[in-house]
């Protein structure tokens, strides 16, 4: 029966109606005899496993009446119109800070607007940009190449050759992939270079030696990729000849994540480096010298960067150095001559506390800036090399619950740091500090939602072990007995700190209604460094999912909300946390929604970049961790008696890192067994889901207006206008 639906959907491929017509057949049939899926359940078995075909017809067709369900349901009130469009006016608005990056004496940024969907890559004088209103010329206007060329292409970025930074390396995607395309472009005539270095559809790894030479990580067949699907080779290529005949240089292992090459340009220190991603946290490092490659002596799980005279370690785990025990998340300082030379002298930088993590740092000329997370707040440090030691002095004056990002104007000619302030109910500003001297406000952003009334906190629940989760909650200054509607975030994975940050559609979409916004800072991230990110990795994953399942139980306890005005929310990582939020905790909540997300870990690595991540979740081909993974792989524990939340799946058919199989089967799968399930799929966006501002408004749009209709109960004559508009129930399949 399934096979023969297949063989329908197929036939009738060419026309919509029929598509829709063979998919909803399907669904029928697939729910008057629901498929079951356990962890013996073997994956050639896999009654979905069709869905795993990106592009298939078959599989296309599926999402496509999906699209048109959830649509029918959610997008055809005018509250969901009103909504989408605030959001995409305030995605384009002229009034957003133009972040640039110094090339030369000119200031780059990249830009979207109303104008310009795609996006055009813009500079102007350093004089200019300090003024209200910059002088902009265009120097590559995307919007104009995707339509001569009849392609979609996404911008992802450039790499210019110092220090003229007359030439570059520009990366452009068809509809938002990880997969790119290399060209090489002249920015003094704004044009791509005929004949010049160009690599073809992959993720490419591309970088500066020379005017003549450049590193490239590609895929020439057999060999020259991982199995995650990255670069295994190191490869130097000369201009003027084929691709095919670039010297192999380095070379990794299959089974390493990715490897490849890479040039420092620092003036006086120019070097060549050859790299292993062993696992997604281990790696080692090579000087590539005159008489060979030359290890850095570290372990594995150290990273090493060496800038100028120095050597900078940061350790994951606990290392010890000449008879002294550096504690896991420090940041280390050596001479990089005399460690060659096995001098075993190291300097702290920073060494972790019991609340405090290193969040980031960055080189100036003359000094090294961290950026320091204390019990998640943000407070900068900056330190500078002696003839005997580092001093330290703090960047005063910084908000007490935000974020603050410095980084560095020009590592090679300056100690200007560029300086970003922003909360959760504060807009960005971008000011420039010449260290000494205070900071020069220089841009900032309107307000872009109302928060009067609105007040930022910060909160601690008690996990299932007794361990402290702190938690961000913005919510109005009073909260009524019976609570409001609470939407509650986390990611919880590859120690990602979730810090206060500033967010519109967040504030547009929930917060400005009325709702309470919560921010999770679970386990498996790196709020208090890698200790805290280790603590959920791989067997004792649990715990992750344990402390976001305390949040929600503290905020009910706390009178913000109900079980049945409890929302949560997670994307990729934390699309994962969302499907183990439904099949374990499904008492917890009152709608879930789900975003680019794994849900397979039976499968995950072998679908698309699933192999690099085995260091953050375990390798399921292995039966001792199959063993453990078993029991947070989502798609194996569905349970077709138990009472589970709405749940709105979204994804992304041009993801190339997270399978859109992943939301595809798990939402066919619960419909199955008849389960509230609304999905999406966006044909365009890549792992961020959108490839465009339109995009991303209708997306955001679309995950508030379910959470609103699940978590609230609307007046009756709204739910008759969305039933009349869309011509459907406003419940979803």
């Amino acid at each position: 029966m399934l096979f023969s639906l297949l063989i329908s959907s197929l036939v009738h491929a060419d026309n919509p109606a029929a598509e829709v017509a063979a998919a909803d057949t399907l669904t029928e049939a697939l729910a008057e005899a629901p498929p079951v899926v356990t962890p013996d359940t073997p994956v050639e078995a896999d009654p979905f496993g069709w869905l795993e075909a990106v592009e298939g017809e078959e599989s296309l067709t599926w999402a496509r009446a999906r699209n048109d369900e959830a649509t029918a349901a959610l997008a055809a009130a005018p509250v969901f119109s009103e909504l989408e469009e605030r959001l995409r006016a305030t995605f384009d608005s002229t009034d957003r800070i133009p972040f640039v990056a110094l090339r030369g004496d000119q200031l780059y940024n990249f830009w979207r607007d109303a104008d310009h969907p795609k996006g055009i890559w813009r500079r102007t004088t350093q004089d200019s940009y300090r003024t209200e209103t910059p002088d902009w010329e265009i120097v590559l206007d995307v919007d104009a190449l995707g339509e001569a060329e009849g392609e979609s292409w996404v911008w992802h970025g450039a790499r210019c050759l110092p220090p003229e930074y007359a030439r570059c390396l520009v990366s452009l995607s068809p509809g938002g992939s990880d997969a790119a395309v290399v060209r090489e472009f002249d920015t003094t005539t704004s044009s791509f270079v005929e004949g010049g270095f160009a690599l073809p559809l992959g993720k490419n790894d591309a970088g500066w030696v020379d005017i003549d030479h450049i590193q490239v990580g590609v895929d020439l067949g057999e060999g020259s990729l991982t199995e995650s699907g990255y670069p295994r080779t190191g490869r130097l290529w000369t201009r003027g000849t084929p691709l095919e005949s670039a010297e192999v240089l380095f070379e990794g292992e299959t089974t390493d994540v990715a490897a490849g090459l890479a040039h420092d340009h620092t003036p006086g220190w120019e070097r060549d480096w050859a790299w292993r991603m062993v696992t997604f946290f281990t790696n080692e490092l090579y000087e590539i010298t005159s008489s060979g490659l030359v290890k850095v002596d570290k372990p594995d799980h150290v990273s090493a960067t060496v800038h100028q005279r120095w050597i900078f370690f940061e350790n994951r785990k606990d290392w010890e150095v000449a008879g002294t025990a550096h504690p896991s998340g420090s940041l280390l300082v050596a001479d990089y001559k005399k460690w060659k030379k096995g001098k075993r002298k190291v300097t702290v930088l920073f060494e972790p506390g019991e609340r405090t993590s290193l969040a980031d740092w960055d080189i100036t000329t003359e000094h090294v800036v961290l950026e320091i997370l204390d019990t998640v707040r943000s407070r900068i440090e900056v330190l500078t090399p002696e003839r005997k030691d580092w001093t330290r002095a703090p960047l005063a004056g910084l908000p007490e619950l935000g974020e603050v990002t410095v980084w560095p104007v020009d590592t090679d000619h300056s100690d200007a740091l560029w300086l970003r302030v922003t909360g959760f109910l504060t807009p960005s500003s971008l000011g420039l500090v010449d260290l000494g001297e205070a900071p020069q406000m220089l841009k900032s952003e309107p307000a872009f939602f109302d928060a009067t009334d609105r007040v930022v906190t910060q909160h601690m629940a008690t996990s299932k072990d007794g361990t402290q989760i702190p938690y961000f909650q913005i919510a109005p200054t009073g909260i009524p007995e019976g609570g409001l509607p609470t939407l509650l975030y986390g990611y919880g994975g590859f120690e990602v700190s979730l810090k206060p940050r500033y967010s519109s559609s967040a504030g547009i979409g929930w917060i400005e209604p009325g709702g309470v916004y919560v921010i999770a800072n679970i386990r498996g991230g790196g709020e208090f460094g890698p200790r805290w990110h280790q603590a959920a990795l791989k067997e004792k994953r649990h715990k992750a999912y344990e402390d976001f399942a305390a949040i929600g139980e503290d905020l009910v306890a706390r009178g913000v909300t109900t079980v049945a005005q409890l929302g949560i929310q997670g994307g990729s990582n934390g699309g994962l946390l969302m499907g183990n939020m439904l099949t374990t905790y499904p008492d917890h909540w009152g709608a879930v929604v789900c975003q680019v997300p794994l849900l397979d870990m039976k499968h995950y690595t072998k679908l698309l970049a699933g192999a690099s991540w085995a260091g953050e979740y375990g390798d399921p081909d292995d039966p001792e961790q199959w063993a453990y993974l078993q029991k947070y792989s989502p798609y194996h524990n569905v349970d077709s008696a138990a009472d589970y939340p709405p749940i709105l799946f979204t994804t992304s058919t041009r993801d190339d890192r997270v399978h859109p199989g992943h939301a595809r089967k798990m939402a066919a799968l619960l419909a199955a067994h008849g389960k509230d399930v609304t999905y999406y799929e966006n044909i365009e966006g890549g792992h961020g889901g959108a490839a465009d501002n339109a995009q991303a408004a209708f997306m955001r749009a679309l995950s508030y207006r379910f959470l609103w209709t699940r978590l609230v109960s609307e007046p009756a004559e709204t739910e008759a206008e969305i039933e009349t508009e869309a011509g459907t129930g406003a419940e979803p399949q």
